[in-house]
């Protein structure tokens, strides 16, 4: 029963993790449009903090510890889908410090990148999201 309610709570914690990772780069596709220093930059820079802070980290946080725990309980470890899985969840830890680079970066008013490279990055955490959902759910090897 325990491991039900563990998994409960680490899709509800993915769920959340995945809602801010696909947010965030949508927010810097405007943001990147926006004159540095408008009151329209500012607001985008505040709902970028709160979003990452309050939401997709701490999402992030509880993601990992729910999904090691249940990588335990089920004795997963040794499993190939379990290694392809964590590799895959190892490529959204980087896009995750990616954008919180980049939310940084627009907050000092020194983006760099155009609208369109955070168009593109945007379907990153998609793409991952696919493969680690069917590598967990699946469980091809």
């Amino acid at each position: 029963m325990l491991y039900n309610w563990l998994l409960a709570m680490h899709i509800i914690a993915v769920i959340a993790w995945m809602a801010g990772m696909l947010y965030l780069p949508r927010l810097f596709v405007y943001h990147a449009r926006a004159a540095k220093g408008s009151e329209l930059s500012e607001t985008f820079k505040v709902m970028e903090r709160r979003l990452l802070r309050g939401i997709i980290n701490p999402a992030m946080i509880a993601a990992w510890l729910l999904g090691l725990t249940l990588g335990w309980q089920g004795h997963h470890w040794s499993e190939h889908w379990f290694h392809a899985k964590v590799t895959l969840l190892i490529g959204m830890q980087i896009v995750h410090a990616a954008l919180s680079r980049w939310r940084r970066a627009f907050a000092n008013d020194a983006n760099i990148h155009s609208d369109r490279f955070y168009r593109f990055m945007n379907e990153v955490p998609t793409l991952l999201l696919i493969g680690i959902v069917i590598l967990a759910v699946v469980k091809p090897f």
